[in-house]
């Protein structure tokens, strides 16, 4: 599934780390939200670096680091996979 949103870019790190999330088992897609920029949000987070927020209605949303601030993402799950899958994440 193709990542859809309001932003379709974002930097080349997050897009490797958004495909290494949609390989995952039980990952239906991943859906780029809003960029917030300034660099000094996230600061200390390597640019590709993935945060999960919380467990929402069919998925996880997080943040990832890019080059120029914050990208919001959502993760689209199959039904009761959130916790395996957000373990997985904090592994890449």
């Amino acid at each position: 599934m193709p990542s859809r949103g309001r932003h379709q870019s974002t930097s080349k790190e997050c897009q490797q780390i958004m495909r290494r999330i949609e390989a995952l088992d039980g990952v239906i897609g991943v859906i780029i939200g809003r960029s917030y920029g300034g660099k000094s949000l996230g600061q200390g987070s390597s640019t590709g670096a993935v945060k999960i927020q919380r467990q929402v209605s069919g998925g996880l949303k997080a943040v990832t680091q890019s080059e120029k601030g914050l990208q919001e993402l959502y993760i689209r799950t199959e039904a009761g996979m959130e916790d395996v899958i957000a373990e997985a994440i904090l592994k890449l």
